[in-house]
């Protein structure tokens, strides 16, 4: 699949902004690792190629173990290799990133909100919503996977 157009340049403002939410997002003090097992696993969900590659790349760098990445789709089978608050965190990423199958459930915000206080909880909110919107533009104009460099957006969203 060719990509349509570059979004990013056609639409540098934009860019602009989701990179200081991102920022934002990343400067909020939730766990880094937790952080690109959301990321990650929201772009499983939407099959947006290019953040996957970008976050597995970046979980990596964070430490993250190639166990944990495989398994990342399979999480409830494999909840021994996850904290509690990790999954707690993978299952509001599923039910916040999938709201077309209705309302995220009372059982899911309850098992998050026991693990996040009120602040971590808007700002993973944040990590997954903003993680949709780049895997959206990235989908929609068919940015092409692979060439990803871990950090490569830091200095640009620092602008």
């Amino acid at each position: 699949m060719d990509t349509r157009f570059d979004w990013m340049k056609a639409s540098p403002a934009g860019t602009h902004a989701l990179l200081k939410l991102q920022m934002y997002i990343n400067d909020a003090g939730l766990d880094h690792k937790m952080l690109e097992l959301v990321k990650l696993r929201t772009s499983q969900l939407n099959g947006c190629a290019f953040c996957i590659d970008m976050h597995t790349k970046d979980a990596r760098v964070s430490g993250e173990t190639e166990q944990r990445l495989y398994l990342l789709e399979a999480w409830r089978e494999a909840t021994h290799l996850y904290s509690e608050k990790e999954q707690a965190a993978l299952a509001w990423t599923e039910a916040v990133t999938n709201v077309q199958d209705g309302h995220v459930p009372e059982a899911v915000f309850a098992r998050a909100r026991a693990q996040f206080g009120e602040v971590e909880l808007v700002t993973l909110t944040l990590a997954i919503s903003s993680t949709n919107s780049w895997n959206r533009l990235n989908v929609a104009f068919r940015k092409a996977a692979g060439d990803y460099q871990p950090g490569m957006f830091k200095q640009a969203s620092a602008a």
